[in-house]
């Protein structure tokens, strides 16, 4: 026998081995005699017993008498990251169409509103897109509106003088 003793496989040298191209390794014929009694196969893909990846148990430790459902200060941190989400969406489509046209007046809202509801509603097909677009339009229009009423509102009584 070669090398020792064992399979009679080569050991190669290099990187070869590194990447088990060579070296010691076992073929199917030499665990024909390894006993596999109450082991189940391992999972070619994770190199684990797929049995220690079933949860079959609680995930957290409640108290004593605790219902397993989620309360509402839990149930506030999905909204409140979803909020969150969305004026972080807006707020960098105002920056980039501020930066893009070089000016800062309240057509960057509106169209940063209509970008936001556009992408927010992107999962419902083209009519999702559409119904986010005039949603966000509609609101941040609404809001340019009564940002600069008191503006509007001199500008038309100087022109009725």
């Amino acid at each position: 026998m070669e090398g020792g003793g064992g399979s009679g496989n080569k050991t190669t040298g290099g990187l070869a081995g590194f990447f088990g191209a060579g070296g010691a390794g076992y073929s199917h014929a030499d665990l024909a005699g390894v006993p596999l009694t109450g082991m189940n196969p391992l999972s070619p893909y994770l190199n684990v017993d797929p049995r220690y990846l079933v949860q079959d148990t609680d995930e957290f430790i409640l108290p004593t008498g605790a219902n397993k459902t989620r309360g509402r200060f839990e149930l506030a941190f999905f909204t409140i990251g979803g909020c969150c989400m969305t004026a972080l969406l807006y707020s960098a489509f105002g920056v980039i169409i501020e930066k893009t046209r070089g000016a800062e007046d309240d057509l960057n809202t509106v169209a940063a509103g209509t970008m936001t509801g556009m992408l927010y509603k992107c999962t419902g097909g083209l009519r999702g897109i559409a119904r986010g677009g005039l949603t966000g339009l509609t609101l941040t229009s609404l809001y340019a509106l009564y940002n600069n009423w008191e503006h509007m509102k001199g500008s038309l009584l100087q022109q009725s003088l």
